[in-house]
């Protein structure tokens, strides 16, 4: 509980953090005057990318590439903006839907990872719960151990993410610069937001990994004592 909670501050504040630099990013006009939309559209195109689609949806921060359906999702602020947070993400979108072309291969393992993680998801709550109940009043660990293998699927994942994140940034960041999309001081800015975002993934990461340590050694106490 004291581990959730720790990491679940850490994440909160580093969630504010991050809006408050986007919000900030988001009021510095870049000299190019492109939007989110036309900087995602010619990195797509300058990588030879031309089956994907660049689309407007709702909501803040919500956006995202889908392989599936090969969409760079922007959010309404991002897609019309005209400013360094909106260059970050746009062109961050588009580092994935790269590595999507390219065979990045973090990228592809993660995809192959998603239907069995939704299945995961579905049943892991459940069986943490039960099994640490049923580890508590009888000693039998064998369904908390099902859910924890459950769980170490899902902390896996967490951190096959980060990889594929910190590529996509480095990506379009090396992209927006070599292509003069931003001047240098619009450039750092960039920098700074993709920065924040990538720590959201890594403070996910290190949070699901604590808890799954501290799964593995309630277990092996629980061995010891009997």
């Amino acid at each position: 509980m004291i581990i959730a909670i720790i990491f679940g501050v850490i994440g909160m504040l580093i969630s504010w953090r991050l809006k408050s630099k986007f919000k900030t990013y988001s009021e510095t006009a870049l000299q190019s005057n492109l939007s989110g939309q036309e900087i995602a559209e010619r990195m797509l195109a300058d990588h030879g990318i031309q089956d994907v689609r660049v689309i407007s949806v709702e909501g803040q921060l919500t956006d995202h590439y889908n392989p599936a359906d090969k969409t760079v999702n922007l959010s309404h602020d991002v897609y019309y903006g005209r400013n360094a947070a909106a260059a970050a993400v746009a062109s961050h979108e588009c580092g994935h839907a790269v590595q999507h072309a390219k065979a990045y291969s973090f990228l592809q393992f993660r995809s192959a990872m998603v239907p069995m993680l939704n299945i995961a998801n579905g049943f892991m709550p459940l069986l943490l719960m039960a099994g640490m109940m049923l580890l508590y009043s009888t000693g039998n660990s064998t369904v908390l151990a099902i859910g924890v293998a459950l769980f170490a699927l899902a902390t896996l994942f967490s951190f096959v993410t980060l990889p594929v994140e910190f590529d996509a940034s480095n990506r379009a960041l090396a992209w927006i610069k070599a292509n003069n999309i931003v001047t240098p001081a619009e450039y750092e800015l960039s920098k700074d937001a993709l920065w924040w975002a990538a720590m959201t993934y890594v403070v996910a990461a290190l949070g699901m990994l604590a808890q799954l340590l501290y799964y593995l050694n309630l277990m092996g106490g629980r061995r010891s004592d009997n």
